[in-house]
């Protein structure tokens, strides 16, 4: 239950937030929830389990509409593409891939490989089909759904996490919780080893 409020300036202040209340619980799920995500159309909601499920809710009707299983890779950090009916999402079982997945038959349309350790951190960029992730194996790795071949590589000193600005030209790239640094998506395909090794560097 949420309260509309009548100010012509449609912001949310603190007396609105105050009148928000629960008006659903849903307990589709058997372990914790690691990642929800919202289609572009916000006419649905899905998201990732630890029990190894994928649900997805109708926004609308306010109720689930579908759960999918990923017994075999395990699923977390789940987004979707800019359809409705494509997500990516990282593994927590064999390998630390990232995949594809078609949501219309539940098969997966491309894999990722390319990160030896845990992927942490998964961003979609708002534009086009680029995305960006980032592992324990201390790597940010910049991809294009096209392709199976990582476009950007770049090692850093700690555990990253990194994200689109909303134009999807510059990534923020925030590492240990120590700073975060900024950069253009256009270039870093680009980036030499030698730029790597001072990035390393200026984050200690």
């Amino acid at each position: 239950k949420a309260v509309v409020s009548t100010q012509s300036t449609g912001k949310l202040d603190e007396k609105v937030w105050r009148s928000f209340q629960i008006s659903k619980v849903f307990r589709e799920n058997q372990n914790r929830i690691n990642a929800l995500d919202y289609s572009s159309s916000g006419e649905l909601l899905i998201t990732s389990s630890d029990d190894d499920s994928i649900v997805i809710y109708d926004c609308e009707e306010g109720k689930p509409s579908r759960t999918l299983l990923s017994r075999k890779y395990g699923v977390s950090l789940i987004r979707y593409t800019h359809a409705q009916n494509t997500v990516l999402h990282a593994s927590t079982k064999l390998d630390d891939t990232i995949r594809y997945l078609s949501l219309h038959d539940n098969k997966y349309l491309r894999y990722f490989k390319g990160h030896q350790q845990r992927v942490v951190s998964l961003s979609m960029s708002p534009i086009d089909d680029t995305f960006i992730s980032g592992s324990l194996d201390k790597s940010i790795r910049l991809w294009d759904l096209r392709s199976p071949n990582c476009a950007g590589h770049m090692h850093v000193r700690g555990r990253p996490v990194a994200s689109f600005d909303p134009h999807g030209l510059i990534f923020g790239a925030g590492i240990d919780a120590e700073l975060i640094k900024l950069y253009d998506v256009r270039s870093f395909d680009r980036v030499s080893s030698q730029k790597a090794k001072n990035f390393v560097r200026k984050t200690r």
